[in-house]
């Protein structure tokens, strides 16, 4: 599970997410929801999140903004 976590520590940073051991799982099944991937398939997730991080400036911060989203929902914060 999230073998993707530690290439994403400035993003998730960027969208004021903190990963916690109890929040892991559920950050890790949003993730896979945002790039459409089965969950717990971590390369292609991986593949998926770099593509779009790599991606045009609008792209990244479009996906970045999504991902804030969906997880200030677990976090209390919508």
């Amino acid at each position: 599970m999230s073998c993707y976590f530690r290439h994403m520590k400035d993003v998730l940073a960027e969208a004021g997410i903190e990963v916690t051991k109890d929040n892991k799982k559920e950050i890790d099944k949003i993730i896979h929801e945002l790039v459409d991937v089965k969950y717990k398939d971590c390369s292609p997730t991986w593949k998926a999140v770099k593509e779009r991080l790599n991606s045009d400036q609008k792209t990244r911060d479009a996906f970045v903004k999504k991902l804030k989203k969906r997880l200030a929902k677990i976090q209390g914060g919508g």
